[in-house]
């Protein structure tokens, strides 16, 4: 899943302890959601959804494969 996360934290000129205190995660975590290598909770999604004042669609995009593969 790709996500917005890192391009609307730096238009808002933070850095990822500030964010990461802001939406009350670890700066990891933060570095983990923008590299891809963490999806964010439901809950955690709304909260950075809301934080940003985006909708979840707008940050987190779901790229969907052709077929129903596993990986």
């Amino acid at each position: 899943m790709k996500n917005r996360v890192e391009e609307l934290r730096k238009k808002l000129g933070m850095n990822q302890e500030d964010f990461a205190k802001a939406i009350k995660v670890s700066r990891q975590t933060v570095s983990s959601i923008e590299t891809g290598k963490y999806n964010p909770s439901l809950e955690l999604a709304f909260v950075i959804s809301d934080f940003f004042g985006e909708s979840i669609e707008n940050i987190f995009i779901h790229e969907r494969s052709g077929e129903n593969e596993k990986e």
